[in-house]
């Protein structure tokens, strides 16, 4: 997917998270750190030109939650979890990442998610589902279906920690 496509993608995707809450009330985006919060904060500009609404937008940080956290190393880089002010009590939380594919990472998100409130209801919404999923997590909200072989990964660039908007396929191995 090019630029375009990806922001065709992510209007698409602005629309429906509106459509299934009823508006933009009682709703909050939270991003998976790296790229799921940098393509919220994408998602929460496209809500603003759909509806003219500002909707809460946080991060989550999910390394001390993953289940592989012992080969990560002993000194893991943790980064900063933040919600919106007022939490997520009562909410609906639209939880969002880049690719979804095994499915621990969403399951980690949802663990730490648990740590700090009570949604009404949390929403699965990924850019791409690659299918492989080693746990029973399923996305409410997909941007594009792709097909992989073992040996290939998907790649989504997002600004600021890529030089530009895109989802490549690439040969080499298994995503983390």
């Amino acid at each position: 997917m090019d630029e375009a496509a990806v922001r065709r993608a992510l209007a698409r995707i602005a629309r429906e998270i509106l459509e299934r809450n009823g508006g933009p009330d009682g709703l909050v985006l939270v991003g998976i750190r790296r790229r799921g919060d940098l393509l919220a904060r994408l998602l929460q500009e496209e809500i603003r030109e759909a509806g003219g609404h500002d909707v809460p937008l946080g991060a989550l940080d999910i390394t001390l939650y993953r289940d592989d956290l012992a080969t990560v190393g002993p000194r893991p880089l943790v980064g900063e979890t933040q919600l919106p002010p007022g939490g997520i009590d009562g909410v609906n939380v639209i939880l969002i990442d880049d690719v979804l594919y095994t499915g621990r990472t969403v399951r980690a998100a949802l663990n730490e998610l648990a740590d700090y409130g009570r949604p009404a209801r949390i929403v699965l919404c990924v850019l791409v589902d690659r299918g492989g999923r080693e746990i029973p997590i399923q996305a409410d909200i997909v941007g594009r279906q792709v097909e992989t072989l073992g040996n290939q990964r998907v790649e989504v660039r997002v600004p600021p920690l890529d030089p530009y908007l895109a989802v490549e396929l690439e040969e080499g191995g298994r995503d983390p």
